[in-house]
């Protein structure tokens, strides 16, 4: 078995397990090597503009806003953007702050009809420290020393 077989396989199962609508759900170390890896994946950042002038950016990701600053307001273009930035066949790892919206993108990009939607775990900076209130602290693909760049 491939590296890359290996890695789906354990996304795959982590989805089952947890019942979601989606292909997989990966670590962010996991979607990194992949995206080395596996020909045509695409990272899709879900994060709003702001989000990423003020947090950093991942080099080479798609950038489609899930819901846009001020307001939180859902972007209706999305699956139409979604369409026009990748391929059909790509796998696509949907990764925003913490997890959170890149796991419903990747629902609503598969309920759409699109498979090998991946959620990225962790998001980019990670889960909320409960101690210190603060990301980037416990987990996430900054914290793992993943490549981004600050805007």
């Amino acid at each position: 078995m491939g590296r890359i077989t290996e890695l789906l396989d354990t996304a795959h199962r982590l989805s089952q397990e947890n019942s979601w609508s989606f292909a997989g759900a990966l670590l962010p170390h996991e979607a990194h090597e992949l995206l080395q890896i596996a020909p045509g994946a695409r990272l899709i950042d879900v994060r709003s503009h702001a989000e990423l002038e003020f947090s950093g950016m991942i080099p080479d990701a798609v950038h489609v806003e899930w819901q846009s600053w001020p307001g939180w307001v859902l972007n209706p273009y999305f699956l139409v953007q979604i369409a026009r930035a990748a391929d059909p066949e790509s796998l696509l790892f949907f990764i925003c702050r913490s997890g959170e919206r890149s796991h419903r993108a990747a629902a609503a990009c598969s309920q759409a009809g699109r498979g090998s939607c991946y959620n990225v775990l962790e998001g980019f900076e990670g889960d909320l420290d409960k101690a210190t209130g603060h990301r980037n602290e416990t987990n996430g693909w900054k914290l793992r020393g993943l490549p981004w760049t600050q805007s």
